[in-house]
């Protein structure tokens, strides 16, 4: 039986929201600050939220350069962080280099719960799952039988590919590393090297892209199909986007997917981390 703790949740979106609801019947004290779109009748002050025991921030942390990630009034994280103390337990997700040395420089801790392996697995998991659900509603065809195109072949290419491959698409990745190359063919997948696509994408009935660089310029956009669904998951597109506007294919830029399309299973990954570090840190009894 864990010990009920006071939790403070500070701006974000509505995996925020639904991490709230979770501690809440979980037995825990929770307090929000710029969660009103979707606590409306659950919210306090900031300072509020700042006082409690553990306090929880965004993934990822910032919206902008130095302004915390928070639909309300903008806070600056340096505003935030002299309101916080150095014994709370306070955690972040996607801390930049600059956020952590404002908090260092007031003596505080900010643990980055998005470097745990356990939260990318399951977060790219969520990922990949919602990025079919954005193919389908997208498409008019289906990805049975179809030649897809994932680019890169880290956690979130791999279990797309895998995922792909259940629906019966034959799938092909690409990748640059030898290593990468190695398991795109272990996965039982056709494996192109990522600068050598010239010329091999005439096929493709869909294309993904996970690679935060660009990767297909106009020039290979357009040796795509005209009807090939572009879906860009990197948070900097992979795929000129708009060249395949200009084209008139089907494209979307599908960044942020588990916060937008299932906020309550990205939550409780969120969730979860959170209680593997504070057990880890004996704060969670």
């Amino acid at each position: 039986m864990r010990m009920s703790k006071r939790f403070g949740i500070i701006g974000g979106d509505r995996r925020q929201a639904e991490l709230a609801r979770l501690l809440e019947q979980d037995g825990h004290q929770v307090v929000t600050y710029g969660l009103r779109e979707w606590r409306p009748e659950g919210e306090s002050t900031l300072d509020h939220a700042a006082a409690q025991e553990i306090v929880i921030l965004p993934l990822q942390l910032c919206r902008g350069e130095g302004v915390l990630n928070c639909r309300e009034d903008p806070v600056t994280t340096a505003e935030l962080f002299r309101k916080l103390a150095p014994w709370q337990t306070v955690l972040a997700g996607q801390v930049l280099p600059d956020q952590r040395r404002e908090a260092e420089t007031l003596g505080l801790q900010v643990i980055d719960y998005f470097t745990r392996e356990e939260l990318k697995v399951a977060n790219a998991a969520a990922t990949a799952e919602a990025a079919l659900q954005v193919a389908m509603e997208r498409s008019d065809r289906l990805l049975l039988g179809g030649n897809c195109l994932v680019l890169g072949f880290g956690r979130i290419g791999r279990l797309l590919a895998f995922r792909l491959r259940g629906l019966g698409a034959l799938v092909t990745a690409a990748a640059r590393k030898p290593e990468d190359l190695a398991w795109i063919r272990a996965y039982g997948c056709e494996a192109l090297e990522i600068g050598k696509l010239d010329g091999h994408l005439s096929h493709f009935r869909a294309v993904f892209s996970t690679v935060p660089s660009l990767v297909l310029d106009e020039g290979l956009v357009a040796q795509l199909p005209e009807d090939c669904l572009c879906v860009d998951l990197a948070s900097t597109p992979g795929i000129d986007l708009t060249a395949a506007e200009r084209r008139g294919m089907p494209q979307v830029w599908a960044r942020s997917l588990p916060g937008r399309l299932v906020p309550r299973a990205a939550a409780e990954i969120i969730r979860d981390t959170v209680y593997h570090i504070l057990e880890e840190r004996g704060d969670l009894a």
